[in-house]
């Protein structure tokens, strides 16, 4: 029979569940989960892609990345509108919207998170760091 003992200690960084709380104190901020035993980092998974390990643990991104791919969308929208993979400096890889002209957005751009939720699509909306027009000088 197993009894818990109380000298346990929990981990200070993150939420040692791995469960996502969306209604945290800070929510213009992206979670995602890092595995416990690898260290990969995830956004909104169940197990480990590495290992297969489902202790993961919730953290907080600083919200930097850069593009890595970005594509323009015309479907089910009154307007062009991109649609890009962001990798995170953490590691992990998120789709959002880049803010700005869509044909402006290329592999590379690095970005910043502005909002964590887009009120209508519910994905995160990131603003480009670095000047959109420098290939075309």
């Amino acid at each position: 029979m197993y009894h818990h003992s109380g000298t346990v200690t929990q981990q200070a960084a993150g939420s040692p569940t791995g469960l996502l709380d969306p209604k945290g104190p800070d929510t213009e901020a992206i979670l995602f989960q890092r595995c416990t035993w690898c260290g990969t980092a995830m956004y909104h998974r169940v197990l480990c892609p590495v290992c297969r390990g489902s202790e993961l643990r919730t953290e907080r991104s600083e919200g930097v990345g850069t593009v890595r791919h970005s594509t323009v969308m015309h479907r089910n929208t009154p307007a062009a509108r991109n649609v890009s993979l962001i990798e995170m400096s953490e590691g992990f890889i998120v789709r959002g919207r880049v803010m700005g002209p869509p044909i402006g957005i290329h592999s590379g751009d690095r970005v910043r998170l502005s909002t964590a939720k887009d009120p209508v699509r519910g994905e995160p909306v990131f603003q480009l760091l670095d000047e959109p027009y420098r290939a075309w000088r």
